[in-house]
């Protein structure tokens, strides 16, 4: 588990380090609101983030905007202002929760573990043997990380919005770029569908991805 953590104040980052640490967690930390924003341009992928309220630079509210314009990660506020309207403004921007400082590490790792379990509820799909989290964007297979590019997981995800109905090849072509931004053309299509079907099918699995032959796809 990998946690994204904004904060000022040397010591409570030190302190979470060694507390998350032992707890199996890895801490990505920053201390500005800038050195934060451009941490989010480089799509890290984080299971929580942990937003302090006041930085030097601005605040965690314009953090927690950014990281939604691109994620449904659980994001979970550090403030030292323990009143109604801080609360509502923090939820507001969408966060998940906040723990007011100063704050027992035991109550915190709690509030992790509940968001973490909400948010488990909603963003994992089971696809075969494989499960997707829609959080993190990874895909599991017994514990072990498929690795997909960027157009397979584009796919993936096409089927997973449309799970049960037929997507003709038109409809998926519509919504599909390669890297360089240019169209994918109907032969490539058939080599993304054929490659992702290899990831998460092995031998005596089910099918993930149903051919409707003349038509296009399903995925059941």
């Amino acid at each position: 588990m990998k946690i994204f953590l904004v904060e000022d104040d040397p010591i409570i980052t030190e302190g979470l380090k060694i507390a998350l640490s032992q707890e199996g967690y890895q801490l990505d930390a920053c201390a500005s609101m800038n050195e934060a924003l451009g941490k989010i341009k480089e799509e890290v992928h984080y299971d929580v983030c942990l937003l302090d309220v006041m930085l030097p630079d601005g605040d965690g509210y314009q953090i927690c905007r950014a990281i939604r314009e691109k994620s449904d990660v659980p994001i979970l506020f550090l403030t030292a202002c323990d009143d109604e309207v801080h609360t509502v403004l923090a939820l507001e921007q969408g966060a998940d929760d906040y723990i007011a400082k100063p704050f027992r590490i035991r109550e915190l790792l709690a509030r992790i573990k509940a968001i973490l379990r909400r948010s488990a509820q909603f963003d994992l799909v089971r696809i075969g043997q494989n499960e997707l989290n829609l959080t993190t964007g990874r895909v599991l297979r017994g514990g072990e990380e498929i690795l997909l590019s960027a157009a397979e997981y584009r796919l993936l995800l096409a089927f997973v919005r449309s799970r049960g109905q037929l997507l003709t090849r038109a409809q998926i072509l519509n919504d599909m770029w390669d890297a360089a931004g240019e169209f994918v053309n109907d032969n490539t299509l058939t080599v993304y569908v054929g490659r992702l079907r290899k990831k998460l099918e092995a031998e005596g699995d089910a099918p993930v991805i149903e051919t409707v032959r003349g038509i296009g796809y399903r995925m059941p």
